[in-house]
C-alpha cells in the first residue's frame, strides 16, 4: 500500500489562502475500478482510496506514515504564479482578443 503525501492547491472557489498550509496523505489506487454489469456504476474493492489524512505539516505527514508502516512519496508543493494586472489592460489597444460588448 503506497501513500502520496502532497500540499493541496486551493480550488477555483476560494480566494483565501488559509487552507493551503495542509498536508494531505491519500492512498493510492491498488485495484482498477469496475464496471457493474447491470447498472453501469463504477466501483472498487479497494477501500483505502476514500481515505485523505489532512496534517498541519509534512513532517507530520512523514512520521504518521512511518509509525504506521505505510510506503510513501512525497509530493512538491506547487505555488501560485500571480501575474499583475491593471483594470486599465482590459481596454489596451494591443490586447490579444478583442473587447466584445
Amino acid at each position: 500500500m503506497l501513500a502520496r503525501i502532497y500540499k493541496p492547491t486551493k480550488t477555483a472557489m476560494q480566494s483565501g489562502g488559509g487552507a493551503r498550509s495542509r498536508w494531505m496523505l491519500e492512498y493510492q489506487a491498488e485495484s482498477r475500478p469496475a464496471a457493474d454489469p447491470l447498472m453501469g456504476y463504477t466501483s472498487s474493492s479497494d477501500m483505502l482510496q476514500q481515505v485523505r489524512l489532512d496534517f498541519d505539516s509534512l513532517e507530520d505527514a512523514e512520521a504518521y506514515a512511518v509509525r504506521h508502516g505505510i510506503a510513501y512519496r512525497v509530493a512538491g508543493a506547487h505555488e501560485r504564479t500571480v501575474r499583475p494586472m491593471a483594470y486599465s489592460d482590459n481596454f489596451r489597444f494591443t490586447r490579444a482578443q478583442p473587447w466584445t460588448h
